[in-house]
């Protein structure tokens, strides 16, 4: 989606009375401290899916744009989740708005930052202690349109900058010149309109950073040149924490397996580069390379890849938790007669 589809977009909004301002956002409710997180061979003993599906209520002036950045989510996260509804005036379709503020872990090292480009969302694993739980936190991301794909790959964070100026690179200007007639050739840091925002992530991978936005509503859309865009708030809380020399990856996973009280759950999300031939051949794929064949419903699989609703949906075999490897199960218990 490019600059000029952006503004067509909001320009279309209807005219609703005030709700949402920027103090709300950022003082929003703290949905960004760290999850702790168990990876296990073992889905009795595994816990993957960080945080839990909540319901909302909207009222007069709520959009998707705006709830889904106060919750931590991208817009694409809630327009998935709740298929059918307006996202625009939400209050007149429905009485309540799925919030799907529930993830499943991406597989993988567990190090570092990792996006999920198909999901639009950055997970940052914490540096482990000795000894200690492994920490995550994780942010909805804007990303690049179908023209300036992000591309997968890893990398380190090699330097961080706030208040970046945006010096535009040719082929990028040449667009904006045809587009709205912009010949700039730079952008100073803190100007309003910096599409860095107010802080970057400079990356080895060449070409792409990790950055504000000055478009917040741009988060949970095809909208960048490629480079990952986050909430204003959310970069600001994440720029102290990752160090220099952080690694990091971006990853291609649109179909994500996790564990959590002994059920298995699988959240599929839209394959937004058509990168994957076949999603269910790829869910088959990744439940054989963590063993839980036989602890999976066909049908209960079949439903939630076809549906690609973002939401992390059980699709465990039979009704009772797992037990871990080893252990016997509990004795009926008797009834005094």
């Amino acid at each position: 989606m490019g600059w000029l589809v952006l503004v067509g977009l909001f320009a279309a909004l209807p005219a609703l009375a005030e709700r949402w301002t920027e103090e709300d956002f950022t003082n929003k409710a703290k949905l960004t401290e760290p999850y702790v997180m168990i990876a296990s061979s073992d889905p009795a003993v595994a816990d993957t899916m960080i945080g839990s599906i909540r319901q909302y209520a909207p009222v007069q002036g709520d959009t998707f744009l705006d709830l889904a950045r106060f919750y931590g989510l991208g817009y694409n996260e809630l327009e998935q989740a709740n298929p059918g509804i307006d996202p625009w005036i939400p209050e007149t379709k429905t009485k309540s708005v799925i919030l799907p503020t529930a993830w499943i872990i991406p597989q993988g090292a567990h190090q570092g930052v990792v996006v999920n480009i198909p999901e639009m969302r950055l997970y940052y694993f914490h540096p482990k202690r000795q000894g200690g739980a492994q920490l995550v936190t994780t942010y909805p991301v804007g990303l690049g349109r179908d023209e300036w794909r992000t591309p997968k790959g890893r990398f380190k964070i090699q330097g961080k900058t706030k208040n970046p100026t945006w010096v535009i690179p040719e082929s990028i200007r040449k667009e904006h010149i045809a587009e709205r007639g912009d010949h700039r050739t730079m952008i100073p840091g803190g100007a309003p309109d910096n599409p860095l925002g107010k802080f970057r992530f400079e990356l080895t991978m060449p070409g792409y950073r990790i950055h504000g936005t000055d478009i917040p509503w741009g988060v949970g859309m095809q909208v960048s040149h490629g480079c990952v865009r986050l909430y204003p708030e959310d970069i600001e809380a994440l720029f102290p924490v990752v160090p220099v020399g952080t690694p990091g990856e971006f990853i291609y996973q649109p179909i994500k397996i996790g564990a959590r009280d002994g059920r298995i759950y699988v959240e599929a999300a839209p394959d937004i580069y058509k990168l994957v031939p076949d999603m269910h051949a790829e869910a088959a794929r990744l439940i054989g390379e963590l063993g839980w064949q036989q602890h999976i419903d066909a049908e209960k699989l079949r439903r939630v890849v076809d549906g690609q609703t973002g939401v992390p949906t059980d699709v465990t075999l039979g009704d009772r938790p797992m037990l871990p490897a080893g252990q016997a199960p509990a004795a009926p218990r008797r009834e005094l007669l």
